[in-house]
């Protein structure tokens, strides 16, 4: 079997794939341009992909022998799953390795907001702080508050077990009762996949019915909020403050978000553990040694 590998990924996990055959490794500092995926897709079996990687319909026509697209992540958005298998290609993520590392993170982008450490830091860095006074940078407590998870899958779940040890309430509510959480939630965190469907789910008539003193997380995907919608509700004071891990189109931040002290911001760090990232690598790997030895992928799409 043919692969193309569009990262580089650890020596124990490539000397297993090396086993199915050649591997065509892209080493460029940054992200494959298309028309490079393009030409040297062309005779391959296999391409284990990331999300940056976009699999479009022609790319796949320019890749007749294709037998799998295995993606680092457990979303998919980047691939035209349908086209995929309309052509008879496998597509394959990696869910459930992530799941605890994506929840942490968003636990600590939730304390970050509401304790106001990013802010903190920023202070000192830029010698700031004049000494510690009594109203000085005061947050808020999770402690006896309302965590409103929207999206039941794999992370929010796992996000959602531990808010009993902060003391938190925590509720879910997809379309049909997102109204309801928006209203009552003190905390506000996304979980659902990116795609059409969920498309700025959250714009401006959701942010307008969340709590003034609500703190909004994301850590699903950037698709799913409506970021002007996101910097009108910060500037009018509709919400609280924002923590986020994902953006519309990334790497690129828009600048209101960057002078606004109430947001926390990360470079897409959800599942970025050495174990958690090993872990997803490996199983992309496994899923196309699975069909290299005609066997059924372990997590198909």
């Amino acid at each position: 079997m043919k692969v193309l590998l569009t990262r580089r990924i650890p020596s124990s996990v490539f000397s297993r794939l090396q086993a199915v055959g050649d591997v065509d490794l892209y080493e460029g500092p940054s992200a494959i341009s298309a028309d490079e995926l393009k030409r040297r897709l062309a005779d391959k079996q296999a391409l284990i992909s990331v999300l940056t990687d976009r699999v479009t319909p022609e790319l796949l026509d320019a890749a007749p022998n294709l037998r799998i697209v295995s993606n680092i992540a457990v979303g998919y958005e980047n691939i035209d799953v349908a086209a995929a298998k309309a052509r008879g290609v496998i597509v394959t993520n990696t869910p459930d390795v992530l799941t605890e590392a994506v929840a942490e993170f968003t636990w600590a982008l939730i304390l970050a907001a509401a304790r106001r450490v990013a802010e903190g830091d920023r202070l000192i860095r830029r010698h700031g702080w004049k000494g510690w006074a009594l109203d000085f940078m005061l947050g808020t407590e999770l402690r006896g508050k309302q965590l409103g998870i929207v999206g039941s899958g794999r992370i929010g779940r796992a996000v959602a077990a531990k808010a009993p040890a902060f003391g938190m309430t925590a509720v879910f509510g997809q379309r049909t009762a997102l109204d309801q959480l928006l209203v009552t939630s003190d905390v506000i965190s996304l979980h659902v996949p990116g795609g059409p469907e969920t498309r700025h789910l959250i714009d401006r008539k959701t942010f307008a019915r969340m709590k003034r003193s609500a703190i909004f997380v994301n850590t699903a995907r950037g698709s799913v909020v409506d970021e002007e919608a996101l910097i009108w509700a910060l500037q009018e004071r509709l919400i609280a403050a924002a923590a986020l891990d994902v953006f519309e189109n990334e790497p690129h931040v828009r600048e209101e978000l960057m002078t606004m002290e109430n947001v926390v911001l990360a470079p897409h760090l959800g599942s970025a553990t050495r174990e958690t990232r090993t872990a997803m690598i490996d199983l992309a790997v496994s899923n196309v040694l699975a069909v290299a030895a005609g066997n059924s992928p372990i997590t198909p799409v």
